[in-house]
């Protein structure tokens, strides 16, 4: 951690296996996390993404894809809030989780993601998803600054940049603890 004169924190670095992650206060008073790009590549619709589907409760899709995680594209905001998905069927997919994303009511986009093959049933706010939908949503729409929303039951709001093979996911924070670490 680095922190400057009057103690506030300036940057985090964590050792991860996609390397040293940064965060980092942005110019808003958020927490801004830098990590590797990972877009999606677009699948021939086969028997696999009919299962897939099947199991989120989705009749078609406007895009199947797969980076680390499924990566399904559906109409809009209602149908990504109502989805209903079939946990036990899910668990079976080769993948860390399923992100399912479509084009926000005010805001560029929202998605929800699900890992039941980790026990994590639907994550409420997932930064290493927005890896993979920040440069499909930059793509996309033509613009590398993105405003997100994760529509879960807790729900989570994010300001999102593509920068060259990175992205930068921004977000408030809430102090949840505080301890004292002595060496």
């Amino acid at each position: 951690m680095i922190f400057d004169r009057e103690s506030s924190l300036v940057e985090i670095v964590f050792n991860s296996q996609s390397g040293r992650l940064r965060v980092q206060r942005d110019s808003h008073g958020r927490y801004e996390l830098n990590s590797p790009s990972r877009p999606p590549i677009k699948s021939e619709f086969e028997e696999s993404s009919g299962e897939l589907l099947g199991a989120l409760g989705v009749e078609c899709a406007e895009w199947v894809g797969k980076s680390r995680d499924h990566f399904v594209v559906i109409a809009n905001q209602t149908a990504v809030a109502a989805l209903k998905p079939d946990f036990e069927r899910m668990v079976k997919f080769d993948t860390s989780s399923v992100i399912v994303t479509a084009p926000g009511d005010d805001l560029d986009f929202v998605s929800r993601n699900f890992a039941p093959g980790y026990g994590i049933d639907e994550d409420p706010v997932t930064g290493s998803a927005h890896c993979t939908l920040t440069p499909f949503w930059a793509q996309r729409l033509g613009k590398d600054q993105l405003h997100a929303k994760q529509i879960s039951a807790r729900g989570g709001e994010l300001w999102c940049g593509l920068r060259g093979d990175r992205v930068a996911i921004a977000g408030n924070a809430v102090t949840y603890l505080k301890g004292q670490i002595s060496i």
